[in-house]
């Protein structure tokens, strides 16, 4: 059977899958449709969060990242990982025990403010939108090249599936969708791991493998090392992503960001008690760790695969280079989608794919009669999804990997939509302009809220301002300047106030925007920026996807400092405070 037709039958039955569990599971409550009824086991509630967590940044893009920077993609893998612990230990027990409905609702409470409430929602509606950006673009990589239809027509499919099921299903519904889509992604990932770990060095265990001989007796790392610096990269196992303390910034950025995510903090509201809290985030990084230990292991196969494949030749030996008219079926197919591209620079007919930004390198490469890097395009997100088809790997093995892309995509984006639909209807509409207002009507403003926000996000995945993963670092640096300090400050102190919070949530937000804008040139009037004519150098070397961090610092330091210029927190606030790090359980 051919790739395309198997790949419309394995995608098509997912898809069937958990649109029938959206009507199996449709939400008849405004409890079910915010916290699935607080009713979830914490293994099933682990297995879904893992899916809503591991998004098509983990599973598409990550391990291109990590194909690409080496060493330096380490701080994905730092950075998400460490913060669900943190996020497991410092908050997500408290969180629950608070026993609210949505992160909005306990920033409000906690700070006695509906104002506070209001910021939070801003907050999250900044980082979810841009979070859920990321997964449109994972579904539009997807369906654009295994489907062969337009990336935008890939969208609009996309956006119709998660629509349908997380609409009906609310919480309730997407947690039973996300688990089986975590059992769909890690199979489609693990799989063909396995393959290409067998076929580069006889281990089917891709973490074994990495670090195993190939046929030839050399490590597959020495052999990426060798390859890479041959033609004038930065040697994959030592090259680092920017500056050590840029490295630091940024691994910490994302962590605090991963804890401030509130699509990943509701699940934690999604289980009977506070001891369940804990174990399901227990279960949850057991499960997030078959993937993310696997992910070095997929980035650097696919990266010796793809230069083998591209650039066969030894350095030195031009003639032997890949001719363009002999490429494989797989380049061809990626090039139809304008996410590889080539151009004959020196009119040989060949490919030559080096690093034309090294001064060293390019002076030999003259000596070779080329004339610069002739891969124009090869974007990172292709890596995971391109890997299988390059290590020739059986067709139903390829259907797989694009169903798990799918999966990881729609899983997150459907936990992004509610937090962003549920922050609306009843954080805005219930919580501060309409408190009186129904049970029922509650629930239909918050499936009209679902409607807007996976439009507004299609639109805006049309046109996404980055690679899957560096849109997902954007977002998980707002959530780190804004969200996550609310949270730690509301619980662990007693002296912030409801001032303080509101100034420091507005200041961290606002630095980190202005910050990422400017040095990203997403400014609105042509030809102009927030700094005139100035080009803007990185603030201690930070990078914009990275300044999350720095945007917390200023948020905690504003917020403590208005604290103590205003008005004292009030003494059943801190009860309050006293009573959720109480031992107990809440029901």
């Amino acid at each position: 059977m051919d790739l395309k037709t198997l790949t419309y039958i394995v995608v098509g039955l997912t898809f069937a899958l958990y649109i029938g569990i959206a009507f199996w599971a449709k939400a008849g409550s405004t409890s079910e449709f915010y916290v699935a009824g607080k009713g979830i086991n914490p293994v099933a509630n682990g297995m879904a969060t893992a899916a809503d967590w591991m998004s098509a940044a983990s599973f598409i893009s990550m391990a291109g990242l990590i194909a690409f920077l080496g060493y330096g993609g380490s701080i994905f893998l730092m950075g998400w990982t460490g913060g669900y612990v943190l996020l497991a230990m410092l908050l997500a027990p408290y969180l629950r025990k608070s026993n609210k409905f949505t992160v909005p609702e306990f920033i409000g409470d906690r700070y006695y403010s509906n104002s506070a409430r209001v910021v939070a929602v801003i907050c999250l509606l900044f980082a979810s939108i841009t979070y859920v950006i990321g997964q449109m673009k994972g579904v539009g990589v997807a369906f654009s090249r295994f489907l062969e239809v337009p990336y935008d027509v890939g969208l609009l499919i996309g956006m119709g599936i998660v629509l349908t099921y997380a609409v009906l299903g609310g919480m309730k519904g997407i947690t039973y969708t996300q688990i089986a889509q975590y059992c769909v992604l890690i199979f489609a990932y693990t799989v063909p791991a396995i393959f290409i770990s067998l076929n580069l060095t006889g281990n089917p265990i891709p973490q074994i493998g990495l670090g195993s001989q190939m046929a030839d007796g050399v490590y597959l790392l020495d052999k990426l090392d060798a390859v890479v610096k041959d033609l004038g990269f930065a040697e994959y196992t030592t090259s680092k992503r920017g500056g050590t303390f840029n490295m630091f910034v940024y691994t910490l950025s994302l962590m605090i960001g991963t804890a401030g995510l509130p699509h990943v903090i509701v699940r934690f509201f999604t289980v009977p008690k506070v001891k369940d809290a804990r174990a399901s985030a227990g279960w949850a990084l057991v499960f997030i760790a078959l993937l993310y230990t696997t992910a070095p292991a997929v980035g650097a196969m696919a990266r010796l695969n793809l230069m083998n494949t591209i650039q066969t030749s030894e350095v030195g030996s031009p003639e032997g280079n890949l001719s363009y008219e002999e490429r494989p079926q797989w380049f061809k197919n990626w090039e139809s989608t304008g996410l590889l591209a080539y151009e004959d620079k020196n009119g040989d007919g060949k490919i030559q794919y080096y690093n034309d930004k090294s001064e060293e390198f390019n002076a030999k490469a003259e000596g070779f009669g080329w004339s610069g890097n002739e891969m124009t395009k090869v974007d990172r997100d292709i890596m995971v999804l391109a890997n299988p088809e390059i290590a020739k790997l059986p067709n139903w093995v390829i259907a797989l990997v694009v169903a798990g892309g799918l999966a990881a995509a729609l899983s997150t984006a459907a936990g992004l939509l509610l937090a962003i639909a549920s922050s609306i209807s009843h954080d805005l509409l219930k919580g501060v302009f309409r408190p009186d207002i129904s049970e029922r009507a509650e629930l239909t403003a918050s499936r009209i809220s679902m409607v807007g926000a996976v439009l507004l996000a299609g639109y805006l995945g049309l046109n996404p301002p980055d690679f899957a993963a560096g849109t997902v670092a954007i977002a998980f640096g707002l959530a780190a300047s804004s969200i996550f300090p609310a949270l730690m400050m509301g619980i662990f102190s007693k002296k912030v106030n409801k001032e303080g919070a509101i100034a420091g949530m507005i200041a961290g937000l606002t630095i980190t925007l202005l910050y990422v804008f400017q040095h990203k040139g997403w400014f609105f009037i042509p030809g102009t920026s927030f700094l005139g004519d100035m080009k803007p150098s990185w603030f201690l070397g930070i990078e914009p996807n990275a300044f999350g961090a720095i945007g917390a610092v200023i948020n905690f330091t504003v917020a403590y400092v208005v604290s103590g210029m205003t008005q004292a927190v009030p003494d059943h606030i801190e009860a309050m405070v006293d009573d959720i790090r109480s031992p107990g359980t809440v029901s």
